[in-house]
C-alpha cells in the first residue's frame, strides 16, 4: 500500500472517530443513553422464582458486585424460598474470595436463602451451561437472573437459548440523589475566572453519566452482535 492511500485511510478513520466523537458529545445532553440502557434491562415474568441468579461483575468490593448483591437481597426476601446462585470465577477454597464476600454480603443484608456457587465460567455463555450442569439439566426450573441493566436482555436470552423456559430478569440499576446539589460560586469564593455552574446539574454529573451510559451500551451491542453471530441468543 502506498504513503498516499496509507495517508488517505489514516484521514478517514480520523475522521469517523471524530464524527463518532461528537455524536457521543451531543447524545450526552438528551436522555438517549438511559433510555437505551433502560430497553435492554426491560423483561417480564409472571413467575414466582424458585432461583435467584446473580451474575458476577468485578470483585469485592466493587459497584457492579455490591449493586447486585443488594439488589439480588431485596429480591431474595421477596420470595423467601427461592435458592440463589452466585456465578464469578473464583477459588472456593479461598475463605477470603471475592464470590465468599458476596455471599456474606447476601447474609449481612439478612438473606437466609441458600446459596450456591457457580465458579466455571468465565462469560454469560459458559457460565449459562455450566449452571445448567449444576440443575441437573431442570430446564422448568424458574429463574431471575440478577445483572447490570444493560446485560440483562442477553443473559436471559442466553440462558433461554440452551433451554431453560422460564427466565426473568431484574437490572441492578443505581438510585439517583434526591437532593438538590446546586452551589453558589460566590458564596464559596475562589478566583472565580470561569464560568458558574453551580445550578447546572446536566453539566456537572448527567452529561458525564449519560457518557458512560453510551460507553456501555456500546459495549454491550457489541456483546450482543457477537452473540448473534455465535448463535449464543
Amino acid at each position: 500500500m502506498g504513503k498516499r492511500k496509507i495517508l488517505k485511510l489514516l484521514k478517514v478513520i480520523s475522521l469517523s472517530l471524530g464524527f463518532v466523537f461528537l455524536t457521543m458529545l451531543v447524545l450526552s445532553f438528551t436522555s438517549l443513553p438511559y433510555w437505551g440502557i433502560y430497553r435492554l434491562a426491560q423483561t417480564d415474568f409472571k413467575f414466582k422464582p424458585e432461583l435467584i441468579v446473580i451474575m458476577g461483575g468485578s470483585g469485592v468490593p466493587s459497584q457492579t458486585a455490591l449493586m447486585r448483591t443488594y439488589h439480588a437481597a431485596n429480591l431474595a426476601k421477596q420470595f423467601p424460598y427461592s435458592s440463589i446462585i452466585i456465578a464469578l470465577p473464583d477459588d472456593l477454597n479461598d475463605s477470603v474470595s471475592d464470590i465468599q464476600k458476596m455471599k456474606q454480603e447476601l447474609r449481612i443484608r439478612s438473606v437466609n436463602n441458600p446459596v450456591f456457587f457457580e465458579t466455571k465460567g468465565t462469560n454469560t455463555r459458559s457460565q449459562a451451561l455450566e449452571i445448567k450442569k449444576i440443575l441437573h439439566s431442570d430446564l422448568q426450573k424458574k429463574m431471575i437472573i440478577v445483572s447490570a441493566p444493560e446485560h440483562i436482555y442477553r443473559a436471559t436470552q442466553t440462558f433461554k437459548r440452551i433451554g431453560f423456559t422460564a427466565v426473568g430478569g431484574y437490572p441492578a440499576f443505581e438510585k439517583d440523589l434526591s437532593l438538590s446539589l446546586d452551589f453558589d460560586a460566590d458564596e464559596l469564593g475562589g478566583l472565580r475566572i470561569v464560568p458558574d455552574v453551580g445550578k447546572h446539574t446536566q453539566l456537572r454529573y448527567q452529561f458525564w453519566n449519560h457518557l458512560i451510559y453510551e460507553i456501555r451500551l456500546l459495549r454491550e451491542y457489541f456483546a450482543i452482535v457477537y452473540y448473534k453471530l455465535e448463535g449464543w441468543i
